[in-house]
């Protein structure tokens, strides 16, 4: 059975970081890439970035790469991201996923989802 497991999310001030996880099993990740939506309260859901699990390259979305940061530990099926300088327009659900073998990553060609971590920016 497949799980993807997110933790690490909480209520945060504006201009913390924090770095949210996702824990990976039962399922072969070569030749998928593994990343990151998010979804704000009454907004629709979009892509905070990927990395491609074999090669480690990583794609954001649109003004996503300047605060924020998507790694991946292999060894450990793990998949990180790392946001600096949170703004409260970062509140959100944050949601691990991971592409169809082959495919882009794009909600379309999605295989695995998370559950979800909630992120809440307030001072």
């Amino acid at each position: 059975q497949v799980h993807l497991v997110e933790s690490g999310g909480g209520l945060v001030q504006p201009g913390d970081s924090l770095r949210v996880s996702c824990v990976v099993s039962g399922v072969t990740l070569s030749r998928r890439y593994m990343g990151w939506f998010r979804q704000a309260p009454g907004k629709e859901r979009e892509i905070v970035g990927s990395v491609n699990w074999n090669t480690g390259h990583t794609l954001y979305g649109d003004s996503m790469k300047a605060r924020f940061t998507i790694s991946r530990d292999s060894a450990k099926n793990t998949l990180y991201l790392q946001m600096n300088n949170i703004e409260a327009e970062d509140t959100a659900t944050y949601y691990c996923a991971a592409s169809r073998t082959g495919y882009t990553f794009h909600q379309n060609y999605i295989d695995y989802w998370g559950k979800g971590t909630l992120v809440t920016v307030s001072s």
